[in-house]
């Protein structure tokens, strides 16, 4: 019956032998079974540890081999041995080493097989710590650092959990004058000044802390004897998903920064009390410094006053006078500019000083003076040369403008003055001298305007005279002229006949086919006068300022015709317009422009303004200004008459500017003149260079034609085409060339 059991158990030790097996194969730490310091059997995961191939390699190696020194195996032994021979298991933390001689640091734990035999050998288990000792000693340095922070730091440090000290530093103890470790456990209230402040603090850090901020404030608190200190409070909750974990707090005392703040704030409203005070007295003593310098100017300036100017009309007196009008003169000669002189005196005023006393006399002067001043311009000077004498300087002012200003002068003085109660008339007389036609200098010019006046006197009084008689006679026809063309527009008499223009192309047979467009010119029938030339009554309505509408008329009436044009079939042609310069140079001349256009429904594109040299650079910055509104708004520009002003190539090429037209003065001789050929030649190429366009005018022969083809001038106008014609004529003229092509031009 006893074989039966151990047949039994054979089995069942074997699997648990296979189980045991299992275990120590998969292990996370090392098991060996050690006899005599001998290794007879270790699990894989001992391998591994100590560097062996495999759990077979290990076996019979000696145990000394993985200490560090076999001193520390015998140390080992020896602290080992009554723990083990009692039975009892070992555990210890020693350096050991690798195959490859690495030094690591493992846990062992060891115990014997038999207490009573300990021949039978030992079991050790061996756990791999060596990364876990280095985070451990870096742990503790760490805290170190911290601790040897904590113990030294400058600032007062305490950590609080539910409002109370769990550890605080020296630094804080000293600061409120407690003892060393009689903060621990106590309430924050023991460093606030009274319950309020203590509930307040906790109220303002709640927030801050709860969403991981850092709660920063200066505080009034109090020492453990009452006193109160300020104190920069810095906080910061340890872990802000959980408050009741605590928090930190650093502390620093900063009650002699506050009180310099506080002497600082007290040294300062002083300062400025102080400033304030010197402010006052030095604002006195400007005042009275400002009030001595004003005096002295207002001093300076009556006699500077009294020396340039009449004392009773407020005039330039004769000083001025002379040095403005040599100035002027000055400018006319290098600007080769018209400038007029004129000299005026009151009829029989000794009368009045007679009759009626000086006082009604100066009165009197002082109202004319006033008149005067008001009638002339800027750049005009009103003076008064004594008594009854006025002199007036008139800078860019032709005969038509003198005239002009004579006759509303003599209106002026003329009508009633108003003399304490009394209405008084009086009358002038005017002498009027041209520069440089009459004299090249001040002095020449006054003796001639005085002689001129004299001679209105000799002729019966209120009147003026030029010097010359042939002056005279323009000044009166201008006169008449511009009474007459006050009236010509409201009456009809003025028209606008239209010249051809053609474009120029290697084709000479297909010219007529080539209308490209026509130019407006302003014609004046009167009723007594018959036809008056355009050169003659232009000057009178820019110098009366009759051209602005007029000139306004003669954009609408030409846009009109272009519409008309449109309706009765013919090809879209562009109307080219010429602008005076006091059109030019008038504000509302772009906005004029839209609007028209906007009236009869034309594109910009259609019209073409033409302005010439003169005009453009009268003032190159305001011409730059306003032709880059034109050019915006699409409306096409040209110089008239290239090459007869005075241009500036450094403007020109800033003016928005499509086309030069070259003036029938180069063209009229291009065929015996060398000298005008050359010229158009360099117009020509000039424009070509700048991408500009040319026109020529006053096209009359063949030969003017092909040679202007010929160096590659683009379109032409001129007798030798057509003259300008009428409305009605220009649109036969224009149907009769598009049905029946002529070639009499060809070349």
């Amino acid at each position: 019956m006893s074989p039966a059991p151990a047949s039994h158990d054979a089995p069942s030790l074997s699997q648990a032998l296979r189980e045991l097996d299992v275990i120590l194969a998969n292990a996370g730490v090392g098991v060996v079974y050690v006899k005599e310091r001998t290794l007879v059997r270790c699990n894989q995961r001992y391998a591994e540890i100590y560097g062996f191939a495999s759990p077979e390699a290990a076996v019979g190696r000696s145990s000394l081999e993985l200490y560090d020194t076999q001193q520390a195996a015998r140390d080992l032994g020896r602290r080992a041995y009554p723990q083990l021979a009692a039975g009892e298991t070992f555990r210890s933390e020693e350096l050991m080493r690798r195959q490859n001689g690495e030094l690591f640091w493992s846990h062992l734990t060891g115990r014997l097989i038999n207490p009573d035999d300990p021949s039978e050998g030992s079991i050790w288990i061996v756990d791999d710590i060596h990364e876990r000792k280095l985070a451990d000693a870096a742990l503790a340095d760490l805290h170190a650092e911290q601790q040897l922070i904590f113990d030294h730091a400058m600032v007062g440090i305490v950590f609080l959990r539910g409002r109370r000290v769990t550890r605080c530093n020296r630094a804080f103890e000293q600061l409120f004058g407690y003892a060393p470790g009689e903060l621990d456990g106590q309430l924050s209230r023991a460093w606030y000044l009274n319950d309020e402040d203590w509930k307040a603090a906790g109220d303002l850090c709640y927030a801050p802390l709860a969403r991981g901020d850092a709660f920063h404030a200066e505080m009034l608190l109090g020492r453990k004897d009452g006193t109160p200190v300020w104190c920069e409070v810095r906080s910061k909750a340890i872990d802000r998903s959980d408050l009741s974990r605590g928090s930190i707090w650093i502390t620093q005392d900063i009650s002699a920064r506050k009180q310099a703040e506080q002497e600082l704030v007290q040294a300062k409203a002083q300062l400025e009390a102080l400033v304030e005070q010197r402010t006052q007295q030095l604002s006195q003593t400007v005042a009275a410094l400002e009030q001595k310098v004003a005096e002295q100017q207002a001093t300076e300036a009556r006699a500077e006053r009294l020396a340039m100017f009449d004392g009773l009309t407020g005039l330039p007196n004769r000083h001025l006078l002379t040095e403005r009008a040599c100035q002027a003169i000055d400018i006319a000669r290098r600007s080769d500019e018209p400038l007029a002189v004129l000299f005026l005196d009151l009829d029989h005023f000794k009368n009045i000083n007679d009759t009626l006393g000086h006082r009604v006399g100066d009165a009197l002067l002082s109202q004319l003076a006033n008149r005067l001043r008001s009638a002339v311009r800027e750049q005009d000077t009103v003076a008064r040369m004594g008594g009854d004498e006025f002199v007036l300087v008139l800078p860019l002012t032709d005969i038509a403008g003198a005239a002009h200003l004579a006759t509303k002068l003599m209106g002026l003085a003329s009508a009633p003055f108003q003399v304490e109660a009394q209405e008084l008339t009086i009358t002038p007389s005017m002498g009027i001298a041209m520069f440089p036609t009459d004299g090249d200098d001040f002095d020449t010019l006054c003796q001639c305007a005085d002689a001129a006046m004299y001679r209105a006197k000799k002729d019966g009084r209120n009147a003026y005279r030029f010097f010359t008689s042939e002056m005279q006679a323009q000044s009166a026809r201008a006169l008449l002229l511009e009474n007459a063309l006050r009236r010509a527009l409201e009456r009809g008499q003025l028209s606008l006949h239209y010249q051809p223009q053609f474009a120029l192309t290697e084709d000479d047979e297909a010219l007529e086919s080539q209308i490209i467009g026509a130019e407006a010119l302003l014609r004046w029938q009167h009723p007594e006068l018959g036809w008056v030339s355009p050169a003659e009554f232009i000057p009178v309505a820019e110098s009366s300022g009759l051209i602005l509408p007029i000139g306004e008329w003669v954009l609408k009436e030409a846009l009109s015709q272009l519409v008309r044009w449109d309706r009765a079939g013919l090809p879209g042609l562009t109307m080219a317009v010429n602008l005076s310069a006091v059109q030019f140079r008038h504000d509302n001349l772009p906005e004029l422009v839209d609007r028209l256009l906007g009236e009869v429904g034309l594109p910009a594109g259609r019209l073409e303004l033409e302005l010439t040299e003169g005009a453009a650079m009268h003032n190159p910055t305001v011409a730059i200004t306003v032709m880059n509104a034109l050019h915006a708004r699409g409306v096409r520009l040209s110089i008239d008459d290239f090459g007869t002003g005075h241009s500036s190539l450094s403007y020109l090429k800033k003016f928005r500017v499509s086309k030069l037209k070259i003036d029938q003065s180069f063209v009229r001789d291009l065929t015996e003149d060398a000298e005008d050929r050359a010229i158009v030649d360099a117009v020509i190429r000039m424009a070509g260079a700048l991408g500009l366009e040319t026109l020529a005018e006053g096209v009359e022969t063949p030969g003017q034609l092909d040679f202007l083809r010929r160096q590659g001038c683009q379109a032409v106008q001129g007798y030798l085409f057509s003259r300008p014609l009428t409305a009605a004529a220009f649109e036969e003229f224009v149907v009769a060339h598009i049905q029946a092509p002529l070639s009499a031009y060809a070349i």
